[in-house]
């Protein structure tokens, strides 16, 4: 598989009005960092950005981020850490680029697809509910995967789901406990589900104050990218 690349120049105005300028002309402020390093602020072209997210490389995508300066060209292996987009205007504002490391172990969330119908489904008229979308994982740079499958076709009403049956791919970890419902069959009408939902929000919220710790360890250099946002 070819390398994804992105090319990307180093802007030195900041404020809203130098980001609306960019916007204008078909490009969009963008930030690099990571463990180490102080943050770039850069300038990227809209419709290279567009495309690679029409091709299915969103957040969470490693590329090759080809930095513009006046020394010359300067490559960095990166994830795109962050996209923002603007509902209203149907368009991306704003990107987050994060330098890896093969080395580095990442930690992020990766969607999970659910595979078949069950026959609680089909034969029961059970009803299926999805409770968690996204698992947040733990690997290096090169065990990467896009999304976890899993086959639900044998799921019968009353069947669930654990995050601790999901057969992880080798060299990948879960950071999630392995008790939390990703999906279950009720009968029909039944509140089951959503009475699980809610007795696991107050876990997830702690979870993700959790995550923000991890983050903020990764360095200070987040929150500087962060405030850099236009």
């Amino acid at each position: 598989m070819n390398q994804l690349t992105l090319s990307a120049r180093i802007r030195t105005e900041t404020g809203k009005g130098a980001a609306r300028r960019l916007r204008q002309n078909k490009q969009i402020p963008a930030i690099f960092y990571g463990p180490g390093v102080d943050p770039v602020m850069l300038a990227i072209e809209y419709d290279h950005l567009s495309d690679l997210e029409k091709a299915g490389k969103g957040e969470n995508a490693i590329l090759d981020l080809i930095i513009q300066t006046d020394q010359g060209e300067t490559t960095k292996k990166v994830m795109i850490k962050e996209l923002t987009f603007d509902p209203l205007e149907n368009t991306f504002v704003h990107a987050d680029f994060y330098e890896i490391s093969s080395d580095r172990e990442l930690t992020l969330a990766i969607p999970v697809h659910l595979l078949n119908v069950p026959i609680g489904v089909t034969e029961e008229g059970g009803v299926l509910q999805q409770i968690r979308r996204e698992v947040t994982i733990v690997c290096f740079p090169d065990k990467l995967v896009e999304f976890l499958e899993v086959d639900i076709s044998d799921l019968d009403v009353g069947d669930t789901v654990r995050i601790g049956d999901l057969a992880l791919p080798e060299g990948i970890e879960t950071t999630d406990g392995a008790h939390l419902t990703v999906a279950v069959v009720n009968i029909k009408g039944s509140a089951l589900a959503d009475m699980e939902a809610e007795e696991e929000v107050e876990e997830e919220l702690e979870e993700g104050v959790e995550g923000e710790e991890t983050e903020e360890a990764d360095g200070s250099e987040k929150e500087t990218a962060e405030e850099t946002k236009e």
